[in-house]
Parts: structure tokens; sequence; C-alpha cells
């Protein structure tokens, strides 16, 4: 049996779409934009309380779209627990238009709804090599998570056949790539270097020659591990809520970002964009009509890297998953947020931007605030401590440092704290 297509017979792009001018693009989803919100401030309750005084006919650009409150994923938990089960974010009930329903650690709930490739993953699939005819060991769970059926969806629009192998059960797994011999993975990039090696024990061949991985972090000696077993894997970026996100293409320089996503980077624990380049935290607007997440914080950290792909792709790419956002800490049994450094901050124009660092010496906890200035006095410093103490209840010291001088790491707070 011929298994699968290669990428020289087959056609370059997932569609025309990914070869757009990045103008032309913009005022795509631009144009669609306000019908996405109305269609939220309408069916979803949460949003017709978050919304409720936004004109969804004016929100047409990056600027307008800033204006809107993030919501983080970070807070899902406790606005699903106050609202089951969605938190008033979905757009319809159980019926038809919902397949599955889904938990998240937490647990966190998402609906799948019934539109074909629902999380969109395939256009990821198909800048992997996959396309019909291949037969794909499909390694993500199937088992109260989506990350089974995401893949799958996905796989599925693209003309594959699917092997549901779902996670763990190694021995029978290599019994059948011996008996099957699929030609494609998804999965974990973990998982498929144990697969290579448990094929080598049992003496059994590998048929897999292309993969998608996700899930976790796919370090550069891995990927050197997984090429000399054979496998050209790329690598993408997707959440149970959102769907796809972004995915890797031949050029192997970062993540294009899909096409039918609205990405930010914001401030961690904040809601400005940042400049381009520099990491902040990842924020997405789908057009998902069953839960039509707008503005909403995943948590993680990254950042946009300039220029265009040399795959041909004009969309933006982001340098991948950087960290997380969520720098919450605890300075003398008192929690200290991101969002609070922010707020600092905003009352002094003179402070460009601002980073918290805890330390202990003597096992003691000391805040520093490092802020940027052009020009900083013992007036302006001793304004951001009073600042710094109203806003957080805890007394800390303010360092003038010079602009552009704070790491670009995505960090507001920076926990130094040792306890050896």
């Amino acid at each position: 049996m011929t298994q699968g297509t290669t990428r020289a017979a087959r056609r370059r792009y997932y569609d025309e779409r990914e070869t757009w001018p990045q103008e032309r693009r913009e005022a795509d989803l631009f144009a669609r934009l306000p019908a996405q919100i109305a269609h939220a401030k309408a069916h979803a309750p949460a949003y017709a309380r978050l919304l409720a005084d936004i004109d969804p006919s004016e929100i047409t650009s990056r600027a307008a779209l800033a204006r809107l409150p993030v919501v983080r994923k970070s807070e899902l938990l406790e606005l699903q627990q106050r609202e089951r089960p969605f938190g008033g974010f979905a757009a319809v009930g159980w019926g038809r238009e919902v397949l599955r329903v889904f938990a998240s650690p937490g647990p966190i709930y998402e609906p799948e709804g019934n539109r074909p490739d629902h999380y969109r993953v395939a256009r990821a699939l198909f800048a992997a090599g996959f396309g019909e005819g291949d037969l794909v060991q499909n390694t993500f769970s199937y088992h109260m998570t989506p990350a089974g059926s995401m893949m799958e969806t996905g796989a599925h629009a693209l003309g594959c056949t699917v092997f549901p192998a779902g996670v763990g059960q190694t021995e029978l797994q290599v019994q059948a790539i011996a008996d099957l011999k699929p030609n494609a993975y998804t999965g974990t990039p973990s998982f498929l270097r144990i697969l290579i090696h448990k094929c080598r024990e049992a003496g059994v061949a590998l048929s897999l020659r292309k993969a998608f991985v996700s899930g976790e972090a796919f370090p550069p000696a891995l990927q050197r591990e997984v090429a000399e077993a054979g496998i050209d894997a790329y690598q993408g970026y997707a959440t149970a809520d959102l769907g796809l996100v972004a995915y890797e293409t031949e050029a192997r320089e970062g993540l294009v970002l899909d096409e039918d996503v609205i990405v930010e980077i914001v401030r961690p624990g904040g809601s400005e964009p940042v400049p381009e380049g520099e990491v902040g935290e990842v924020v997405v607007t789908t057009f998902n009509p069953v839960y039509p997440l707008i503005r909403f914080g995943t948590g993680d950290l990254s950042a946009v890297l300039p220029g265009i792909s040399p795959c041909g792709r004009t969309n933006t790419r982001i340098r991948g998953w950087l960290g997380r956002a969520d720098q919450t800490t605890k300075v003398k049994g008192m929690f200290v947020h991101p969002s609070q450094v922010l707020a600092v901050a905003s009352r002094h124009p003179e402070v460009r931007r601002a980073r918290l660092v805890v330390e202990n010496p003597n096992l003691s906890d000391v805040m520093i605030l490092e802020c940027e200035v052009a020009q900083g006095d013992d007036d302006l410093r001793q304004a951001i401590e009073t600042s710094l103490r109203e806003i957080t209840k805890l007394r800390g010291e303010v360092r003038f440092v010079p602009p552009g001088s704070l790491p670009n790491d995505g960090k507001v707070i920076d926990d130094r704290r040792k306890y050896d």
C-alpha cells in the first residue's frame, strides 16, 4: 500500500490566505471581528456583562481591541465554579452544536463544536507534511481532555486515517507500529522518544517518517535525536480553549500564527500590548461561534519574531513558548501580583518599564522595584515607594535603571530568594 503524499507532490500551502499581504489579512480579520463580538454579547452571558458598554461596530482595529478587558485562563476556574458549566462564555447549550465537552485540569470545561476541524489543527498538520493517505498514530489522550480529538479532527480534515492509540501502553503501541506501519505521529515529543527507543529494543522497524508534536517543550537535543531516527517533526502551539494558535513550518524559524485568530502580546498581568519583539503574555481572540473567546489571556509568554518566514507564509511569527506570565508571589505572607506592579508604574509617567525584584538577605524578604527612567530624583523615588506601599500594602525600595536595561524576558516579578 502506498502511504501518504510527498511534500513535492502536493500544493505548497493549506490555503491562499497564508500568502496574503499582511494588510489584507488585518483588514479581513478586523472586518469579521465586530460580528463576532456582537455574537458573543448576544449569546454568551459573560460577554453580555463584560462588554455591556461596548459597541461592536467600533472594534475594527488593534487599538480598539486593546481597550477591551482581558479574560485570563487563570480566572476561568473561579468563573466556571460560579456559573457552570462554562462560566457564561459559551454561546450555545447542549445539543447538536456541541459534539463533546472536555475537562482540563482544575477542572476547566471546554465545549467542542460540530464544525469539521473545530480546533483548526489541519493547517498545522499540513505544514508538517501530513496529507491524504497517511496513517497517523495519535498518542494524545482521548479521555477527559481534548488533545486526542484536536489531532484526530485535524487529521481527518486532511484525509488521513487515524489509529487512536492514546497515552501509554508502550508495548501495544510498538506492536501496532510493527503491524500497521503508521507513517505519521501526533503526541508529545517525549513519548515519541520513548517509542523510538522501544522499537529499537524490540527490533521493530520504525515506520514513522513525520510527526507533529505539542504539549511540552521540544528542545534542540531531542529534535536532533528525532531527526536522526528519520522522522521529520514539527511543533505547534495550541490550547484546549482556543485550538491552534501557531505552528512550525519547514523554515524552522519561530511559529507562524493561525489565520483565524488575532494574537496580541501584552504586559504580563496587564492589557496593554508591548512593542514588537518584547516578551509578554499571549492574548488571543478567536472566531469560534460556540466558544467565542475575546482577548483570552493564555498565561503563556512569547514575543513577535520580526520579518516574514522564508517558507513564504506571510503571517506574523512568534518565538514560541517562553515561560509563564503568572508570576504571582508571596512576600511576608502577602500575595503580590504582576498587575499591582503595573498599577504602580502606571501612576508615574516617567517610568517606562518596571520589574519587582524579591530577595531574602538574612532570610528576610526584601522588595526592590527596578524602574527604567530617563531621569530620576529623590522626589520621584519617594513618590513611587509610596505608590508601591499603597498598592501592595508592603514596603519596598525603588531603584532607577537606564531605559532599555531591564531584560526582555517578560518578567514583571523576579523572585530571587534562596533558602539553602
